[in-house]
């Protein structure tokens, strides 16, 4: 039976008020609440929410059960283990600094294994990686090549220590702000991103599957989750488009997501990296975490 117009716009209306009303409905703020299902273990980058005091943000993840921070100083890590969070991903180099290009290799290199070793010390499962921003005169053939190269490098040292490498695919167009997208990054592909981890050949070397990246880049946000469920040691959250709140503002319906990370039986992180923008920064911490609470 062929369905109508008419029955296809209702359809879509009543999925897209479906996701509204959840969204809503969390909208009801509820100070006391706390993390209770625990299928996925939340995390946060701290630097999202700057200005505020890390010491400050570290109590809220705790009063939220939380279960982690990383996006911080080193300085931080005693308090923040201290208040019984673990550190979920330790930093290495640059994200504009990467082994795309060659003059970056020797760099690249010790920063991953000074990150590889300060994830050791604070018992953190991973350490990020990045490609870099492209190389004017560089095909992506050679770039891809510099970058497997670099990785390769670190790989054993990563399986000797049992950490990750985790790479972060990022958007390239996004140009309305110096941290909602990245013009000229050359990891902007996900499924690029993917064949350049198999390159490497390593158990370690895994994806940071950033959902707002994704979806400004690549989009079909689900299926990708579970075509890539192999090869990813990390997830980030944001609002798209916009990098804000995951509010009824934006175009992701994140309990979906959620669920369908946890069917793929990932034991990671996942990470709140949205901008706040709501007056109340405390306030959509909580509404991000209930959310994915699923």
């Amino acid at each position: 039976m062929t369905m109508s117009r008419r029955r296809l716009l209702q359809g879509a209306g009543t999925a897209a008020a479906a996701m509204a009303g959840s969204c809503a409905a969390l909208a009801i703020d509820d100070p006391a609440f706390k993390i209770t299902k625990n299928r996925v273990k939340q995390s946060i980058m701290g630097w999202t929410f700057d200005p505020m005091p890390t010491p400050e943000l570290a109590k809220h993840c705790q009063a939220l059960g939380m279960h982690a921070m990383e996006g911080v100083d080193e300085k931080h890590y005693p308090l923040i283990r201290e208040l019984g969070l673990a550190i979920s991903l330790t930093a290495s180099h640059e994200f504009h600094k990467g082994p795309c290009d060659p003059a970056n290799f020797d760099y690249c290199v010790q920063k991953l294994r000074a990150g590889i070793d300060l994830a050791v010390k604070w018992q953190a499962p991973a350490v990020i990686t990045f490609t870099g921003m492209r190389v004017p005169g560089l095909s992506d053939a050679q770039m891809t090549k510099n970058c497997v190269a670099a990785w390769q490098e670190v790989a054993g040292y990563a399986e000797e220590k049992q950490i990750n490498l985790c790479f972060e695919h990022l958007n390239s167009r996004d140009a309305s702000h110096p941290m909602k997208g990245h013009p000229g990054y050359f990891g902007d592909d996900v499924d690029h991103c993917v064949d350049m981890i198999k390159a490497v050949g390593s158990p370690r070397m895994k994806l940071l599957f950033d959902i707002y990246h994704v979806q400004v880049m690549n989009g079909d946000v689900i299926r990708r989750i579970r075509q890539y469920q192999d090869v990813i040691g990390h997830y980030h959250t944001a609002g798209a488009p916009g990098r804000g709140e995951l509010d009824e503002t934006q175009e992701l319906n994140y309990p979906a997501i959620v669920k369908a990370i946890v069917e793929t039986g990932f034991q990671g992180y996942l990470a709140q990296e949205f901008i706040p923008t709501w007056p109340d920064k405390v306030k959509a911490l909580r509404h991000a975490v209930r959310l994915c609470d699923v």
